[in-house]
C-alpha cells in the first residue's frame, strides 16, 4: 500500500513538473512574439509609458504583435468588468481585451505583451488587424525614428465621459472614441455643454436672489 502511494505521489509530481515545463515554454514563446525590433518603450507625453519607433518604420510594416491570453467572450467580458471595478476602486487596473474572432478575445494585460503600452491618438499612425488569428499593430504610414506609435482604440461612444483623450493632435476630439462615432460624440458634447451652461445660469440666478 505504501509503495502504491509513493508511485501515485511520484506520478503527480512528474505531471506537475511536466505541466510547469509546458507553461514555461508557452510563456517564453509569447515573450518572443511580443518583442519587436521596430519598437522601444519609454515615458510618453500622452499617457505614462508609450511605444516609440526604434528605427524608421515603412508603411505597412507589422510593427509588433499584440499577444495575450486567449479567452472565450463571456470569460473575457467578466474579467473586463472585474478589472473596470478595480480601476474605479484603485485607479491602477486596466482592461486590454481585444476581439480575436466571433467567439474569443485576447486579454493583453500580461507582462509579456509590450504592445499594451501603445497609446491612443485621434491622428493615429498605426492600425490593428487580425491576421491568421494573430493581432498585429501595423504602420498606417511611414513612421520616423523616435516618433510615438499610436492607434485608434475604437472605444464605444456610450462611454465617452470615462475616457478623456490626451493625444494632443490637431484633430483631437477630447475623448477616446472610434473615429466612426465622432459625429455622435460631437452631438453629445454639445448637448452636455448646453446642460452645463444651463446649470451655471440657474446657479448664478439663485446666487443673485440671495444677495437681494
Amino acid at each position: 500500500m505504501a509503495g502504491s502511494n509513493k508511485i501515485s505521489r511520484l506520478k503527480r509530481n512528474l505531471k506537475f513538473l511536466s505541466d510547469n515545463n509546458k507553461e514555461s515554454k508557452r510563456l517564453e514563446k509569447l515573450r518572443k512574439r511580443g518583442r519587436s525590433k521596430w519598437c522601444s518603450f519609454e515615458s510618453s507625453s500622452i499617457h505614462r509609458t508609450g511605444s516609440f519607433a526604434a528605427v524608421d518604420i515603412p508603411k505597412g510594416t507589422q510593427a509588433i504583435e499584440y499577444v495575450g491570453e486567449r479567452l472565450k467572450n463571456d470569460d473575457a467580458e467578466q474579467r473586463g468588468i472585474d478589472l473596470a471595478d478595480e480601476t474605479d476602486r484603485t485607479g491602477d487596473a486596466s482592461v486590454f481585451n481585444f476581439v480575436l474572432d466571433d467567439k474569443h478575445m485576447l486579454d493583453g494585460n500580461q507582462d509579456y505583451n509590450l504592445a499594451r503600452f501603445i497609446n491612443h491618438s485621434c491622428e493615429p499612425n498605426c492600425y490593428v488587424d487580425v491576421i491568421k488569428k494573430r493581432i498585429w499593430i501595423i504602420a498606417l504610414r511611414d513612421i520616423a525614428e523616435d516618433e510615438e506609435l499610436t492607434y485608434d482604440y475604437g472605444f464605444e461612444v456610450e462611454h465617452w465621459k470615462e475616457h478623456a483623450c490626451r493625444c494632443g493632435s490637431d484633430s483631437c476630439v477630447g475623448y477616446i472614441v472610434s473615429q466612426e462615432q465622432w459625429p455622435a460624440l460631437k452631438k453629445l458634447v454639445k448637448k452636455e455643454a448646453k446642460k452645463m451652461t444651463k446649470k451655471k445660469r440657474i446657479k448664478r440666478s439663485k446666487s443673485q436672489k440671495k444677495r437681494k
